[in-house]
């Protein structure tokens, strides 16, 4: 599914996309590095489709991915009837610049509105 490796390990990786998702569905925008939220923006794409169609099926391929019933929910709920008119999307990552740390491409996942 993920084009990019990002330095961990297959489960990692799949747990962290999982959480960026949910923190995403939750607060409406994260900050992470350019490459994560590139990745991040994707599978969310996918999963606002998936709850755009609103069935049982869909609802349970996406509790596949997120592991979370809350997440799963708002998801349904919120998000998949706000974006009913529009046709992908659903998601923005803005640069932000270097992390002061290590230098890492900073960037900002968030919902369009």
């Amino acid at each position: 599914m993920p084009k990019r490796k990002l330095g961990v390990s297959s489960t990692h990786r799949e747990a962290m996309l999982a959480n960026m998702i949910c923190s995403l569905i939750d607060h409406g925008r994260v900050t992470t590095t350019h490459a994560r939220a590139k990745e991040v923006s994707a599978v969310a794409d996918k999963m606002i489709t998936l709850a755009k169609e609103g069935s049982p099926h869909s609802r349970r391929i996406a509790f596949r991915t997120l592991q979370n019933k809350e997440a799963v929910h708002s998801l349904f709920e919120e998000l998949g009837p706000r974006f009913t008119e529009r046709q992908g999307g659903y998601t923005r990552v803005l640069k932000i610049g270097p992390r002061r740390g290590d230098g890492a491409e900073m960037a900002i996942l968030e919902l369009v509105e």
